[in-house]
């Protein structure tokens, strides 16, 4: 863990992005929120967006927000979605393989541009937030498997944390039982 440790401040002295792999339960989330805190981004926002527990038909909406009028039943004033939200920030997209196919490229384009579009709106918006990602699944094997784009998976995997399970590294457990 304190090879984990170190990485990750490494990884937060430099504003790229950061896929953080791991089972269930190992602490991805904790560990974002460290390289946010570390970072020269901390006053910004740290939004979490859980890619599992959206469905697939709001996804593209609650990331990227809506403009006014862009559907039956959106809001007056439109949404500025969690993209925005994350200005100066960072932007923490937690079990990303999740994610659905027909939006990655969406996400790629702001990896790569650092520019999306709200829904309904044809105005380019800045994305000034770093993005950084977790997933407990194999993205290689989700490649594979073409539920998962090669290349969004390379211009994530630009520096990668992994942390093993508590059962492999059992010299955490008595430190973790005292707190």
């Amino acid at each position: 863990m304190k090879e984990i440790k170190d990485l990750t401040l490494k990884a937060s002295q430099y504003n790229t992005t950061v896929l953080i792999s791991g089972e269930s339960g190992t602490g991805k989330e904790l560990i974002a929120s460290t390289l946010h805190v570390a970072s020269s981004r901390r006053d910004g926002p740290f939004v979490v967006i859980n890619c599992a527990a959206i469905p697939e038909t709001l996804f593209e909406s609650e990331l990227f927000g809506y403009a006014p009028g862009a559907f039956t039943g959106a809001r007056e004033k439109g949404s500025v979605g969690r993209v925005a939200a994350a200005d100066g920030g960072s932007l923490f997209l937690d079990e990303l393989g999740e994610m659905p196919l027909d939006l990655q490229p969406k996400l790629l384009r702001v990896l790569q541009e650092r520019t999306y579009y709200q829904v309904g709106s044809s105005e380019q918006q800045k994305c000034r937030a770093r993005i950084i990602a977790a997933t407990n699944r194999d993205l290689s094997a989700e490649m594979k498997k073409g539920k998962f784009r090669e290349d969004l998976y390379y211009r994530l995997n630009v520096f990668r944390i992994h942390i093993p399970p508590l059962r492999e590294r059992k010299e955490a457990i008595p430190g973790l039982a005292d707190r």
